[in-house]
């Protein structure tokens, strides 16, 4: 395996699930695919874990570790507003993410 995309096993780890790839898919587009939110933007602030939940229909204790593990691959970012954390995905590392393969894939 080319060195650099050793450096990516952390994020495809934790992308190695298709709820979680689907979590991000959401993530990426929040406005189409959750409604607006009392507290927070969806947009600027992140999405609230409880829309996550109720959207992936998994329990609560499972989305929160599946958010804890794309946050540790810095895949998304935490905020806290009042009561709930909200999620955001971090676009800095999916483009990383893509240049290293693009990178790899030169002769």
């Amino acid at each position: 395996m080319h060195n650099r995309l050793t450096e990516t096993l952390p994020l495809l780890q934790a992308l190695a699930s298709p709820q979680r790839v689907q979590i991000m898919a959401w993530l990426l587009d929040p406005k189409a695919h959750f409604p607006p939110q009392r507290d927070g933007d969806l947009v600027a602030d992140g999405v609230c874990v409880g829309f996550i939940t109720e959207k992936t229909g998994l329990s609560q204790p499972t989305v929160s570790t599946y958010m804890q593990m794309l946050e540790r691959a810095e895949l998304v970012r935490s905020k806290r507003i009042k009561n709930w954390v909200f999620y955001k995905a971090r676009l800095e590392t999916l483009a990383e993410l893509g240049a290293q393969f693009q990178a790899a894939a030169k002769p």
